[in-house]
């Protein structure tokens, strides 16, 4: 009888897990440094019991929506703009290149003093995470679109917003969506340097719990934390950019 495809995934994780288990229960290696799969699951209960983590993933999620929002909100214009202006392709266009490689650690100094240690200063880091990678993004998928269909559209009379509308922006969204993806997972780097270093005493996010977790030399907090927040990459990914890609793919005939 064959496996089904579909467990050998969960047969695969099984073991890594149990591998993982015995090596650290067998006094191989510290298990302050490396927790075992068991204690990481005694922290998830235990924070989720006390509520911690719930709260703690609610505050990260409002910061980083609230975040990512203004950082597309910006980046989205600027970069149409610096696609259809030279100038502001060789002046905004190059700084956003810039920019986009300096780490999101960088910023929170910066928000530190400008903001102080309050909510504003976490949403300023998470922005300039965000909008040097849409702006780019954005530029580049629209001068990426074929002239051919600006040439076609332009003979029948497209022009102004309309030509935006109904030609430049439906060309150019698939790079557009991986720029926004892009920069969704910029926002969560940016947010999580934010947390570490800005302590705002109104709300603690995932970031102040890995902080936390390093004071206390609990790494099974530090572990637990890292796994909720690639496990929340990963379910956004899953529920909001994945089902807009394929839906772009089938309305281009690339998909079935």
């Amino acid at each position: 009888m064959k496996t089904p495809r579909a467990l050998v995934p969960v047969v695969i994780g099984l073991l890594i897990l149990g591998g993982w288990e015995w090596f650290v229960r067998s006094g191989r290696v510290d298990d302050v440094l490396v927790p075992a799969p068991t204690q990481i699951g005694e922290w998830f209960w235990s924070a989720l019991r006390d509520g911690s983590l719930a709260s703690a993933t609610w505050v990260t999620m409002r910061r980083l929506m609230l975040g990512f929002v203004i950082g597309a909100a910006i980046g989205i214009p600027v970069g149409a703009l610096c696609a259809r202006s030279s100038l502001a392709r060789d002046t905004i266009g190059v700084l956003s290149l810039g920019l986009q490689t300096l780490p999101s650690v960088c910023w929170v100094p910066v928000a530190i003093i400008a903001f102080g240690q309050n909510e504003a200063a976490v949403l300023f880091v998470v922005v300039m995470g965000t909008v040097w990678a849409v702006v780019i993004a954005v530029q580049e998928s629209v001068l990426s679109v074929q002239p051919l269909y600006l040439r076609a559209a332009m003979t029948m009379g497209s022009r102004g917003w309309h030509l935006w509308v109904h030609v430049i922006f439906p060309a150019a969204l698939p790079g557009i969506i991986s720029g926004l993806k892009q920069g969704w997972a910029f926002a969560w780097r940016s947010l999580m340097a934010a947390e570490i270093f800005v302590v705002i005493l109104s709300g603690f996010g995932l970031g102040s719990l890995l902080h936390a977790g390093r004071e206390l030399l609990r790494m099974d907090q530090v572990v637990g934390v890292m796994l909720v927040v690639v496990g929340v990459g990963l379910l956004a990914d899953l529920i909001f950019f994945s089902p807009i890609e394929r839906w772009l793919r089938r309305s281009r005939g690339l998909e079935r």
